[in-house]
């Protein structure tokens, strides 16, 4: 968790100044969903970001078609 924190402060808290809780709230969301769950690595799919595991699903996928 620490290290999340670490991330989000450095990507996100330290960018800017922000003018309202909502701005904020809606910047840290955005960072979430779109850097770091997409290209953290993760164990349930044998190391890979969820974008490298989509991509090897939809070759597997097209091929098997």
């Amino acid at each position: 968790m620490e290290s999340f924190f670490a991330l989000l402060q450095k990507n996100v808290l330290d960018r800017r100044s922000w003018t309202t809780r909502e701005q904020l709230r809606i910047a840290i969301v955005a960072w979430i969903e779109r850097t770091y769950h997409r290209r953290r690595r993760q164990a349930r799919l044998g190391r890979l970001t969820p974008i490298e595991f989509e991509t090897i699903m939809n070759t597997t996928v097209a091929l098997a078609a």
